[in-house]
């Protein structure tokens, strides 16, 4: 396999969050409602602490994924962050809805967040992961020219890491075009491995899954990774206004306690398994 794992180990998982704080509810649902802002700051000044006494309980290391008007709004909760020694992604500047951006304001966005994460957290970031899991098709290219190293926002894969392609051309009668491999890493995510879709309820939706529901299908994605994709990786997308509900969070501490109950899993940060990658074979 191309993600050369150390020696012992079987399968690779991430439990990635998304410390999106306010930024999801200004950003991608455009509300300003002070009820739903009070649900970002629950995410910031309960939800992350818990999370991060969770990792740091199960010994895991993982990268946040974190916009940088969480970094602004924030700054004590995105430190404890780094003091624990998680690694930090790129996740936007106020968690803007990439597919509407045309060309310069995506440019400008990618800049203006490359400075503030080299400012506010002392480091470029090496990997993005879209606000919204979503692109235009132009953002590798953008990735690719900000000297991005791995990009975690598309679905191309389960469990094997890639080389993505854009769509160039859709053809409803000859078919779909693609464009040359990106050189970028992606680190496949899934709706499905994503709490927020499933365990946030939002007004005026009945869509909230039950944590039974989620947590079967969890263990079903690591149970089958596990058993038939040995060398692969999983990236969970977690949200500590989510998952940092104290009866989600027993879900996530359950669904550990599954996980390592099995020989040979690998929690590394994205960054530390894109060093582990080879385009070669093994």
């Amino acid at each position: 396999m191309p993600l050369q794992l150390p020696e012992g180990k079987r399968l690779a998982v991430s439990l990635s969050p998304d410390f999106d704080a306010q930024s999801v509810w200004i950003g991608t649902f455009r509300s300003t409602s002070q009820s739903n802002l009070s649900r970002g700051e629950f995410g910031a000044e309960v939800g992350a602490p818990r999370l991060l006494d969770t990792f740091e309980r199960f010994g895991i290391t993982t990268t946040w994924c974190i916009p940088t008007h969480t970094m602004q709004t924030f700054p004590h909760a995105v430190a404890a962050v780094v003091d624990r020694g998680h690694e930090i992604a790129a996740h936007g500047v106020y968690h803007e809805f990439v597919p509407k951006l045309e060309l310069d304001e995506e440019r400008r966005l990618m800049e203006l967040q490359v400075h503030l994460h080299e400012e506010l957290i002392g480091r470029r970031p090496r990997g993005y992961r879209s606000p919204a899991l979503d692109v235009t098709d132009n953002t590798l290219a953008v990735l690719e020219e900000f000297g991005f190293d791995w990009d975690s926002s598309l679905m191309g894969r389960d469990f094997t890491p890639y080389h993505p392609r854009m769509v160039t051309t859709i053809d409803l009668e000859k078919g779909n075009s693609f464009g040359e491999p990106s050189p970028l890493l992606e680190f496949p995510v899934s709706w499905g491995l994503d709490d927020f879709p499933e365990l946030e309820l939002l007004k005026g939706s009945a869509t909230q899954q039950s944590n039974e529901t989620v947590l079967q299908r969890w263990k079903d994605a690591f149970d089958f990774a596990y058993e038939r994709c040995p060398g692969g990786m999983m990236t969970w997308t977690l949200h500590p206004q989510t998952i940092g509900r104290g009866f989600n969070l027993l879900m996530l501490e359950r669904f550990l306690h599954h996980v390592v109950g099995h020989d040979g899993v690998w929690f590394p940060t994205i960054s530390e398994a894109a060093d582990a990658w080879s385009d070669s074979p093994a």
